[in-house]
Parts: structure tokens; sequence; C-alpha cells
């Protein structure tokens, strides 16, 4: 069953405001530099499944929500009105317990309406309009859809599936820019500006611009009729004796996360099966990036991505616990705002399966906005973990380095609580096992 994401009406607004605050907050910490961390790359990528024999037609209803991520870069400074876009499905579409539409089908279009900003108070217009499915071995068929949302993004999307963008006023730079000249002339002295031309922290930019890999969703407005069967991208049972070791561990293992300060956080919600290089090559496959360690250079980076409105893929993410240790891993993706982003820790496991793989604990969950209160400024979590645990589930699964993945159900599960800085979360308590594959069992080796 699909499950709609979060209203967005009046987020950005109020995030640009949450934003200036935390600008304020952070400015001191630029001084203390940490240790330098680490950095990761974005590289998406999919696989076709293969056809099956079968290929009797059958039809998914209108209403069906569809997970795609761009082939085709977009921008209202650079793209076209007509101009082609092509996209591909990042999760299969189930019909009665048979694969639909495959991994990596190819969605095609054009766009329909592009309206640059043309003034501080006019907002960027978008509007892509998908026409045509491409399955493995068939020809293209009708596709009606209207997008549905842009992930992580800052912009808006209206009911029928345009595109709004922000307004300068909206960017938490805009606000600082206005104060430091209000100060200047109140002082005396003249506005001051960089040599560039620009403000003390640059021109707000309230353009859109989506590159290749970002992901959105569609809702289909009519049935879409496919014929042909297609094979799963793996398999969606754990074999009996990976399953056993892991479900030892998670017997006595943490439900939860602690933080410094010995506050319960969100839930244990994943399992991985691997080592340390095929988590992080899997990340990095589907567009994660390992977050940055504190310092100087990852703070101010994250001050600027706060100020200008925009992302910060390896942005530092504060420490939490479990086994009495910080976490070993810990990976980010953005778009276009340091808003919201889907965040993961990883930690190793004291325990390996029958043949010596080793095996970890993933807490995740999705931040989407600020969360601003007397003795708190962080961000705010979707409340809904269960949705970033199939979401990692998903993005992994593109990557053709999981060999299978399975929702198991435990003694004492975390159904609900609050995060270590005072947020709700709420869960059906079950865990998703990945097993990925090693580097001798990956397809096609």
């Amino acid at each position: 069953m699909k499950e709609p994401f979060l209203d967005q009406k009046g987020r950005y607004f109020a995030g640009s405001l949450a934003g200036a605050m935390v600008c304020l907050v952070c400015l001191p910490r630029l001084l203390f530099p940490a240790q330098p961390g680490q950095t990761g790359t974005q590289a998406p990528s999919g696989n076709v499944s293969s056809v099956a024999e079968s290929a009797s037609p059958y039809t998914v209803p209108a209403g069906t929500r569809i997970y795609l991520r761009l082939k085709t870069p977009v921008s209202t400074t650079s793209s076209h009105l007509g101009e082609a876009v092509e996209a591909e499905t990042e999760r299969e579409v189930e019909i009665d317990g048979r694969v639909a539409v495959p991994l990596g089908a190819i969605v095609s279009g054009r766009i329909a309406k592009l309206i640059p900003s043309s003034s501080p108070t006019d907002r960027a217009k978008l509007l892509l309009q998908f026409d045509k499915l491409t399955l493995p071995g068939q020809a293209p068929v009708s596709f009606v859809c209207h997008v549905d949302e842009i992930d992580n993004a800052r912009e808006k999307v209206l009911s029928d599936g345009t595109i709004q963008g922000v307004l300068a006023s909206e960017l938490p730079v805009t606000l600082l820019n206005s104060a430091i000249e209000k100060i200047q002339k109140k002082s005396g002295n003249s506005p001051q500006t960089q040599q560039n031309g620009g403000t003390w922290f640059g021109s707000p930019d309230t353009s859109i611009n989506y590159p290749v890999g970002t992901e959105f969703s569609v809702v289909l407005d009519a049935p879409l009729t496919v014929s042909g069967q297609y094979k799963a991208e793996f398999e969606n049972r754990i074999p009996d004796n990976l399953k056993e070791s892991v479900m030892q561990l998670l017997a006595q293992a943490p439900r939860r996360v602690v933080s410094k300060k010995g506050n319960l956080g969100g839930p244990v919600n994943i399992v991985l099966i691997g080592d340390k290089n095929e988590i992080a090559t899997a990340f990095e496959k589907c567009g994660w990036t390992a977050a940055q360690d504190e310092n100087a250079n990852s703070l101010w980076k994250t001050f600027e991505a706060v100020i200008k409105g925009k992302g910060y893929d390896a942005a530092p993410m504060s420490t939490l616990y479990l086994y009495g240790r910080p976490e070993d891993m810990a990976f980010e993706k953005m778009l276009n705002t340091f808003t919201m982003r889907h965040h993961l820790r990883i930690w190793k496991a004291p325990a390996t399966t029958p043949d010596g793989r080793q095996i970890w604990l993933v807490a995740a969950d999705h931040d989407n906005g600020f969360d601003i209160r007397p003795g708190v400024i962080s961000h705010s979590v979707d409340p809904r973990v269960d949705l970033e645990r199939a979401k990692v589930g998903a993005d992994l699964g593109m990557t053709g380095m999981v060999l299978a993945e399975e929702l198991v159900s435990v003694s004492n599960p975390a159904r609900s609580g609050l995060t270590a800085t005072g947020g709700k979360w709420e869960s059906d308590g079950r865990i998703l096992v990945v097993d990925l594959a090693p580097p001798t069992e990956l397809p096609g080796t």
C-alpha cells in the first residue's frame, strides 16, 4: 500500500525563519574546529529486472504512486520549454504479488511549463509532463500522471503537478543580509558588499534546479495497462541460516539509540549483512554521502547551506550511541535545502553470520524541518519512521548489490517514543533485514 508524503503547505517559509535562528546559534561553533571527516560522492544507478515467461496483461489502478529519479537535468535557468525529459523507476510496482513495473523502467515526457523568476517577488515555475512508459521488451504505453512530490526539495508542488519555486524573502540569506545592512546604516557606515558585487552572504538563488538523480513521485491520473511479468530485483526472504543469526542478535539487541546525555532516541529499524566496504559502496551507488566530522570547514559549509537555502550532502551529524559506542558510519541524502534530509547511523553489532559475515544495526529517519523549543535547536523528524525504513530498502535495492530483503517481527518491539531531542516517532516495530551481496556473488560475476 502506498503512503503519502507530508503536506508541504507553509513548510519552507517556517524553515527559513528557523534557519536564520540556527545560523545565529551555529556561528560561534565555527571558531572551534574539531576533527576532519570523510566525504562521499553521489552516483545513482539502477538495474532493469529481467522479463519472466508470463506476459498476461493487467492494470495498475489510477491513484497509484510511482517513485522515480531523473535521468535528465532540468532547470528554470538552462532548460527550454518543450524539451524532452526522462526518468527511471526506483521502486517496483506490484499487482497481486507480481512485478508489473520493474526497477529501471523508463518514463518519458517534456517540459510543459517553464517560467523563470523575473523579480524578488516572482516565483519560478516548472511543470514536467510525463506521457509514456517503456518497459523492457515492450513498446511504449500511454502514461497519464502528475508530479506529486519532489523528495527533499525546498519547492512546493501544486495540485496540478506544477513545481513552484521559493521567494527571496523566504530564504534566511535575505533576512541576514537585510539585518547587516540595517546595522551598518544605524552605525553611520555605508553598506559594504563583497568584491564580486554581491551582498555579505551572496545573492539569493530562487531558480529551480534539479540534477540527474533527483528523486520524485508521480500519481497515476488514469489506469495503466501493462503486459509482461518481471522478476523481482532481489529475494523477499533472507536465507534461514542468516535469519537465525539475525534473530538471535535482535533478541538481545537494544531497540533504541541513546544520546550523549543518556536520552533514549529513535528505533533501530534496519539490519545490514556485509562488510564495511560493501556498505559504503552500496550507499555511494544509491546517492547517499558519508557525513563529515565537525570541523571549521564542515561547520562553515553547514552555516552557508542554512542561510542560502541549499543542500550540503556531507553535513556533520550529531553523535548517537548503541552498545555504549558512537556510530561506526553515518550516511545522508539531501537535494537543495538543509531543512530536509534522509539520514542514518550504523553500528557494528557483536554478531556475525555462520559464514563469518558482519552484522550491523541501523537507525534511519527523515529530517523534515527545524525544531526550535526552549533548550532545543535541531532538525525535526518525520514521526513515521517506517517510511524511512522503506526508503533505505528501496535505495539499496537499486544498486544491484542486494541479495534479499525481509521485514521481520521481534519481541518487545519499539512502536513509539520520543527522539533524543523530544520529537515524537511511531512504527509498526518491524525491522528490515538487508543481505548485501559479497563481490563474488554479484549478478554477472
